[in-house]
């Protein structure tokens, strides 16, 4: 495993004829992301204990920084926790806007690097650099220069972790946290892993992890040891992708946007300001949805046939249900009355918290002209609309019995993209 310290430069050149042995990949991780663009945008909240939230009434913390986090800050706090514990604290409402357009921006500076990158989420992205760190002086090289051009452009740090494949680059920029340069390689791996507990590997949850070890596997190392027959037989087929993970072993490549899996679904969920159960607040928050999700299906040239609504109650119960259309659409109207069938079709157990719209069964939108005057009708009001949307700006053109309950802003889907189908426009 190699280390390098924050703020310290490599001081040779790497042999580019070395071989290092399988995939190299990088992961490149933001430290406190949110909170450092703000504080790079409000020099007065620097070296401040803050801490992002939504704008609305109900929040929880998205972010904190590194001076809060030292209080005990965690994210999804809600404000009131927080406080109790690190009574200094600021809170700062996000700017998604300016978070989407630093990403993408990041984007430019890592395929100078690769042809290679996956955007992974909003702060975090992955970069095959197998056939070019030859090219910039090594894998360290490159790590150390995208530390620097990102601290150079945006004031802001990120932590960089190598490694053979996409889980062991992620569990190097965890290791190197934060503002950190950290290389696992293949022959240090068993070593790594050995006394690693098994929830610090990426992908295994608080679930997964009270499974092994009610199975007595509470390491990596452990786990790579466990026999495959045992953990098919408690886990599925996802037994054999653990017992990989064990051994330091991802067979899952570095997805750029051409290579990812055909598109199945298109969706948006929205966390309530406050807790519904009036028929009026539904018909308002679910229009929005539907429009949403059909805005980015004509965008991207497709439609859909099976329509899901969900639905979190106030204790967080989530509940969903599908139904099927007699053809293919992406028409907000009709998604939305699609999506009103089926609340009717469901008896409330209690208020709601969140509410999902989506739509699936994909199919490339033919262009079709609508033979119905009604629907052409419909078809061109919702182009007008797209229009001017994509002229002036999301949501600036919008349905009028939604507009008294535009009161916050999105939040950042763990999936959003910087472009493509995944990319949700954010207003």
């Amino acid at each position: 495993m190699t280390t390098l310290p924050a703020h310290s430069a490599p001081q040779r050149r790497e042999n580019p004829h070395i071989n290092y042995g399988r995939r190299i990949i990088i992961c490149v991780d933001m430290d406190a992301f949110f909170a450092s663009v703000e504080q790079k945008a409000n020099p007065r909240l620097r070296g401040k204990p803050i801490a992002v939230v939504g704008s609305g009434n109900r929040t929880v913390i998205t972010t904190s920084s590194y001076e809060a986090r030292a209080w005990g800050v965690k994210t999804g706090m809600n404000p009131y926790e927080a406080r109790q514990i690190c009574p200094r604290i600021i809170f700062v409402p996000g700017n998604n806007a300016r978070y989407t357009h630093t990403c993408t921006e990041m984007s430019r500076i890592f395929r100078r690097y690769t042809p290679d990158v996956e955007i992974y989420s909003v702060d975090e992205a992955f970069l095959d650099i197998t056939d070019s760190h030859h090219l910039f002086g090594g894998p360290m090289a490159i790590g150390w220069k995208i530390k620097e051009e990102v601290r150079e452009a945006f004031g802001i740090n990120c932590t960089v972790g190598i490694g053979p494949n996409i889980l062991t680059a992620k569990l190097a920029s965890d290791m190197g946290k934060p503002d950190g340069l950290n290389w696992l390689r293949p022959e240090n791996l068993r070593g790594v892993l050995e006394d690693l507990d098994v929830d610090e590997l990426w992908g295994i949850g608080r679930k997964t992890a009270g499974k092994l070890r009610e199975l007595g596997i509470r390491t990596c190392g452990e786990l790579g040891r466990t026999p495959r027959s045992l953990l098919r037989s408690k886990f599925g087929i996802q037994g054999e992708t653990l017992a990989d993970m064990g051994l330091g072993v991802c067979r899952r490549s570095v997805r750029t946007e051409e290579e990812e899996d055909a598109v199945k679904s298109v969706g948006n969920s929205m966390t309530l300001p406050r807790d519904i159960w009036d028929r009026r607040d539904f018909e308002a928050h679910l229009l929005r949805l539907s429009e949403k999700v059909g805005r980015r299906a004509r965008r991207h040239s497709l439609m859909g046939k099976r329509v899901t609504l969900t639905l979190r109650y106030s204790d967080f119960e989530t509940f969903t249900k599908q139904a099927t259309l007699s053809g293919y659409t992406n028409d907000t109207h009709v998604i939305y009355q699609s999506v009103l069938r089926i609340l009717d079709s469901i008896r409330l157990k209690a208020r709601v918290r969140l509410l999902g719209v989506s739509i699936s069964s994909l199919i490339e939108d033919p262009g079709q002209v609508p033979l119905m005057e009604e629907e052409r009708k419909r078809r061109f009001v919702l182009e007008a609309m797209d229009s001017v949307n994509d002229r002036f700006g999301e949501g600036k053109l919008s349905w009028a019995s939604y507009s008294a309950y535009r009161t916050q802003g999105d939040v950042i889907s763990p999936a959003w993209r910087p472009s493509g189908v995944k990319n949700v426009q954010l207003r």
